[in-house]
């Protein structure tokens, strides 16, 4: 995957690889010690049921790894995207 600075991630629609829309970014975690990114914290669509997934209040977390391309979206593998 091609280097992405953090600012372009800011509201982008985060989408799975079957073209379910999951919802819109919110922040990322990331590891200071490693400067990895960990987690896509992203607000959940309405229609996008969130049961399986990491949920902090009305936020759902997205492991790092999911993700497959970031362009006008960014791609997850829906799959891989619950711990």
């Amino acid at each position: 995957m091609k280097t992405t600075f953090s600012r372009n991630l800011s509201r982008k629609q985060v989408m799975s690889t079957d073209g379910m829309v999951i919802g819109t970014i919110k922040n990322i975690m990331v590891d200071l010690d490693s400067g990895q990114v960990i987690d896509l914290v992203v607000k959940p669509d309405n229609t996008f049921d969130t049961s399986g997934y990491p949920l902090d209040g009305d936020r759902i977390y997205i492991p790092f790894e999911a993700v497959k391309d970031i362009r006008d979206y960014i791609v997850v593998d829906r799959y891989l995207s619950k711990k």
